[in-house]
């Protein structure tokens, strides 16, 4: 059995034209009537330290509610993915939850993709001292936009991961456009998708889950504002925002805002704009669903037979979805 020291890893870095775009988007987003940035940005070496550190809260339900989901059924689920298959895990971060599967999947490859490079390899060098008879490749991408793979990626019984309930950040119309985009990467119609997905519930836990006492779900927000920073130089000051979570019942979504705590004017190179004292910046959404909508945008993207399980207070799903 082949022995590997070291994980593979390929980046598909922003080109410099593509870099450029990036920072007129951000400030397009800034500059609009209603303003907003992509929740990509509360990411980077700090921001995925401390999304790690809001998994471990109390109130935050889904992954230890996901977590105990993924134990509890993972015989049911490695006999929906079949033998070997090439596991792709979308958002890897820390690999913890891929490596909770690795027993009952035997994977006959590990993928990990994320956009957050140096944070990845970090985790991928632990995980391969632990496994390793197993082939790791690691993908630094932003995949929110499409998914690219390299050649090395097998193209058997391919499955993906995308767990933590994620794909709540889409709208459900870009939800269906990225699950298709994932479905397309099934070669010939094999393998599958294996997904978390928040379920709606009572808007009181809703709310503490994005709203913590200790202010970590705060930090991570606001640290939003550091990247923005080092991405198109402005010169945002974190102590002039605070946090701000609400549950918007008509679009079942939790929304996440930055808001002004006086008059403030942030500036950046060929440009600037004032923000009154509580006007907010539109961070994230989270979408929750209804398990039976959720498998209706799974089959509109393109998905066959699905499979779901959820906790015994259907606050959360796991759902796996045939290509």
């Amino acid at each position: 059995m082949t022995h590997h020291s070291t994980p593979t890893f390929f980046s598909f870095p922003a080109d410099a034209l593509a870099g450029a775009s990036e920072r007129s988007a951000v400030v397009a987003g800034l500059m609009a009537g209603s303003p907003w940035v992509s929740p990509k940005y509360l990411y980077g070496p700090l921001g995925s330290r401390l999304f790690e550190a809001i998994t471990e809260l109390p109130e935050y339900y889904p992954t230890r509610t996901e977590r105990a989901l993924l134990e509890a059924c993972r015989d049911s689920m490695a006999s929906a993915a079949g033998p070997e298959p090439t596991l792709i895990d979308l958002g890897a971060g820390n690999c913890e939850k891929a490596r909770s599967l690795f027993q009952s999947l035997q994977p006959g490859q590990y993928v990990a993709v994320d956009m957050s490079v140096d944070f990845l390899r970090h985790s991928m060098s632990h995980l391969q001292r632990d496994f390793p008879h197993l082939e790791m490749l690691g993908i630094g991408i932003d995949f929110s936009a499409g998914l690219r793979l390299p050649d090395a990626v097998r193209r058997d019984n391919r499955l993906f991961f995308y767990p933590g309930s994620s794909i709540g950040n889409f709208t459900p119309e870009e939800a269906r456009v990225f699950l298709a985009g994932i479905r397309a990467h099934c070669a010939g119609g094999q393998g599958g998708l294996l997904i978390g997905v928040d379920l709606v519930k009572d808007e009181s836990i809703l709310q503490a889950a994005y709203d913590d006492t200790l202010g970590v779900t705060a930090a991570f927000n606001l640290n939003l504002l550091n990247n923005l920073n080092a991405l198109i130089g402005s010169d945002f000051i974190v102590g002039d925002w605070r946090h701000r979570a609400l549950f918007n019942t008509a679009l079942s979504r939790i929304e996440m805002h930055l808001e002004a705590r006086r008059d403030v004017t942030a500036t950046w190179p060929g440009g600037a704009r004032r923000f009154a004292r509580g006007e907010r910046i539109h961070t994230e959404n989270s979408y929750k669903y209804a398990l039976q909508d959720f498998k209706a945008l799974l089959a509109q993207a393109g998905f066959s037979r699905v499979d779901a399980w959820t906790d015994a207070d259907d606050w959360f799903a796991l759902c796996h979805a045939i290509a």
